[in-house]
């Protein structure tokens, strides 16, 4: 009998170590070069192993293409990313199937520079980050990027409405 309580608790005290392992395994960053670049928060990486995956920059939202600035968002996006290796972080997976991801070049944090520069919202509805909430006021306080137009609509009532 003691042997069998100290089987047990050895496995109490060796599974959590092994379910840490796991969880840490994937959370791990992912990386890819750029490839393509849809819009301002939606690019396309390659990984080492050639398959092509499209990722949704975590925590933006960027103006649509026909919005205004939304060329532009596209085009500074692509000034920060096109061609570079990136490094992902994976959050969520959207109703696409895309990867939902922090993405950086180096140690430059793409979804906050986009927010800094005013060519993205905080996307609040799906996510709480207090320095993209910041990085926003911010830019909407120096009138930088979309936040120069006198009433900038944001890309998920721009959605709606277009849909309707």
């Amino acid at each position: 009998m003691p042997a069998l309580i100290s089987r047990i608790k050895l496995h109490f005290f060796i599974l959590p170590i092994i379910l840490l392992m796991f969880a840490a395994c994937q959370d791990a960053p992912d990386s890819g070069r750029v490839v393509r670049v849809a819009d301002g928060d939606t690019i396309t990486i390659l990984h080492n192993d050639n398959k092509q995956e499209k990722i949704r920059l975590y925590g933006i939202d960027a103006p649509e293409k026909s919005q205004p600035f939304g060329r532009k968002a596209r085009k500074y996006t692509s000034s920060l990313v096109f061609g570079k290796q990136v490094l992902i972080r994976t959050m969520d997976r959207d109703r696409y199937g895309r990867n939902v991801a922090w993405v950086y070049v180096g140690e430059k944090n793409i979804n906050a520079e986009l927010v800094k520069a005013g060519y993205a919202w905080h996307y609040r509805k799906y996510s709480n980050d207090r320095q993209l909430q910041q990085l926003e006021e911010e830019a909407r306080n120096a009138r930088r990027g979309l936040w120069r137009d006198a009433k900038p609509v944001p890309p998920w009532k721009y959605r709606v409405k277009k849909r309707n």
